[in-house]
Formats: structure tokens, C-alpha cells, sequence
């Protein structure tokens, strides 16, 4: 059983940065991957960016160049920054881990406007 607890969203204006935390409720050294999931209204949950044990990361096109995956095994946290924030990444953030099982955080609610 593992409990993730995202923290860092808020309201942010266009072209800002913000950097959202996930914190594990165990060591992640051995977790497969650490994900970054966005759901905004109306639309599906999405892959926003993932980063495997083994260091392998991906990201979704839209925000490849503005976004930065990270984890640190020692803290067993994952974290994500954000930068150049668009109005387009507003959205509820979930931190999710496959370990595997698969488990999720309870989101946390980034909004970018002016």
C-alpha cells in the first residue's frame, strides 16, 4: 500500500511557474514509475510526464520543453516543474505511482489566468 499527497498547485498567471510535490508513504526506490496525470473539465485524464526507476522520462507533447520530471528516491518524493504555464494547463494535477499495483494521490488544482 503506498499513499501519494500532491502539494504546490495554485493560481498562477500565463508564462509563471509552479512546482508540485508528491510525497510517498514508502521508500520509491523500487517503485516501476512516478507519473504526473492532468485531468481538466470536460476532458479525459491525460499522461502529463513519467519517469521510471530506471531514469527513462517522457513527456506529453504539450508540455515537452516547459515541464521537468524529477524524483528523489532518498525523500520518496516525485516532483514536477512547471514552467511557461499556458491557461491550456489548468487543471486538476495527480500524482500517480505503479509500483506495481497502481495507485493515485487526490489531485491538486492548478489554474493559470490573468
Amino acid at each position: 500500500q503506498v499513499q501519494l499527497v500532491e502539494s504546490g498547485g495554485g493560481l498562477v498567471q500565463p508564462g509563471g511557474s509552479l512546482r508540485l510535490s508528491c510525497a510517498a508513504s514508502r521508500n520509491i526506490v523500487t517503485i516501476y514509475a512516478m507519473c504526473w496525470y492532468r485531468q481538466a473539465p470536460g476532458n479525459q485524464r491525460e499522461l502529463v510526464a513519467m519517469m521510471t526507476s530506471g531514469g527513462r522520462i517522457s513527456y506529453a507533447e504539450s508540455v515537452q520543453g516547459r515541464f521537468t520530471i524529477s524524483r528523489d528516491n532518498a525523500k520518496s518524493t516525485a516532483s514536477l516543474q512547471m514552467n511557461s504555464l499556458k491557461p491550456e494547463d489548468t487543471a486538476v494535477y495527480y500524482c500517480y505511482a505503479n509500483v506495481p499495483p497502481q495507485y493515485w494521490g487526490q489531485g491538486t488544482q492548478v489554474t493559470v489566468s490573468s
